[in-house]
């Protein structure tokens, strides 16, 4: 996949297009990325020891892989990017516009 965790990224399409948000995690199976700060949905707590009345809390929910573009951080533009086998570093995720690699914060 084009995105790892840690990635800086853009959302390109939805109700948060043009959002930029750090990828907290990679559903490799479904094809879905969790972004910090994108996508908020309502979700409703029974009952229990915490939270005795109940709770509506708020949280994240996945984005599909393909409605997110990585943001390079030599260039910083959202970009596509290239795997390239480098003979110091194995393989190795380059951008398309600046030739640079591109390596997840953190």
């Amino acid at each position: 996949m084009h995105v790892r965790k840690n990635d800086i990224v853009k959302l390109l399409a939805g109700d948060h297009k043009g959002a930029t948000g750090k990828v907290l995690s990679v559903d490799h199976g479904d094809g879905r990325v969790l972004v910090e700060g994108v996508n908020f949905v309502w979700k409703h707590l029974r009952r229990s020891q915490q939270h005795p009345h109940g709770a509506r809390i708020q949280k994240e929910a996945p984005v599909h892989i393909s409605k997110v573009a990585v943001i390079c951080q030599s260039c910083n533009k959202p970009t596509r990017v290239v795997m390239k086998e480098l003979e110091k570093a194995g393989r190795t995720r380059i951008c398309r516009k600046c030739k640079q690699a591109v390596t997840p914060e953190g």
